[in-house]
């Protein structure tokens, strides 16, 4: 196979020497696909040119490198590299999509669709980059085309949902964040920001701080004040308070105040998450008072 990819923008040889800087860190700014390939594979030669007619098609929406396992013994066993052709998708920094053996092209043009990112994508990162320089109005329109284009992207729904949360429309950002579907990565941050909306609803709903502590210093033992006490200082984000007043009503109560104390304590390790120093402090306690 003739060595022509070096001096092409959109092809490029790749060793185990560059496949850091060149795969890993460019597949930040645009999708790579490496062909893991050698001279002698008759294989190799017949969806070789396949992907480079399609990487030319794509007028720079994504990057082909060619790496000679032979020569590059190092990188074919980091990733497993049994048979070839072997073909994986990279993009931030991982494989997101691979083949191994020929394909007949429409195959591999599905394979494409995979690794290249949609409209949607993209718009959903340009809302991110808005969102993070404040740029709030914009951010939740970007936010809104990209839903336009796919009605369930979840990096979409998680980003609109966190810009209403911020902007306290919380009805509405209850509802993006419940639609991010279950089983992606930004399920576990909607489920955070869904803890986060809850506790801010129920303690506009209760009244707020200063009218549970009110109450709680006219009757030391309302436990329903105690439980929107611990509400308001969850909204608030003052945690330690909550878990406290919520550990506490656990202790007095056997019923309802209690299974409301659990989910609540339970709302507030999801916030924290499972490696937080409050999480790790108050599960065992509550663990103990429940069993």
């Amino acid at each position: 196979m003739p060595d022509q990819h070096s001096t092409n923008n959109v092809m490029i040889d790749v060793s185990d020497r560059d496949f850091q800087q060149t795969v890993i860190e460019r597949s930040y700014q645009v999708p790579v696909v490496v062909d893991f390939w050698a001279p002698w594979c008759a294989p190799c030669r017949m969806i070789g040119p396949v992907l480079e007619r399609l990487v030319q098609e794509a007028n720079g929406g994504w990057i082909l490198a060619k790496l000679n396992v032979d020569h590059n013994q190092q990188t074919a066993g980091r990733y497993g590299i049994q048979g070839i052709p072997a073909v994986k998708g990279f993009r931030d920094g991982r494989v997101v999509a691979e083949f191994v053996g020929a394909q007949p092209e429409p195959n591999i043009r599905r394979f494409i669709d995979q690794l290249v990112p949609s409209a949607a994508d993209q718009l959903a990162k340009q809302g991110q980059q808005l969102e993070s320089s404040g740029n709030l109005v914009q951010a939740e329109a970007t936010y809104r085309q990209a839903l336009r284009e796919n009605a369930n992207h979840a990096g979409a729904l998680l980003g609109l949902g966190r810009v209403l949360f911020t902007q306290d429309s919380f009805d509405e950002a209850l509802a993006a964040l419940q639609r991010v579907p279950f089983g992606r990565p930004e399920r576990h941050e909607a489920e955070s920001l869904i803890a986060k909306v809850n506790f801010r609803r129920e303690a506009d709903l209760s009244g707020g701080e200063v009218e549970a502590r009110r109450r709680l210093a006219a009757n030391p033992d309302d436990l329903q004040a105690r439980l929107d006490l611990a509400g308001a200082m969850a909204a608030k984000g003052s945690y330690r308070e909550a878990l406290e007043g919520l550990l506490e009503v656990v202790r007095r109560d056997r019923a309802d105040f209690r299974d409301q104390a659990r989910r609540a304590m339970l709302a507030i390790f999801s916030v924290l998450g499972d490696e937080s120093p409050l999480t790790q402090e108050y599960r065992p306690q509550l663990a103990m008072l429940l069993f």
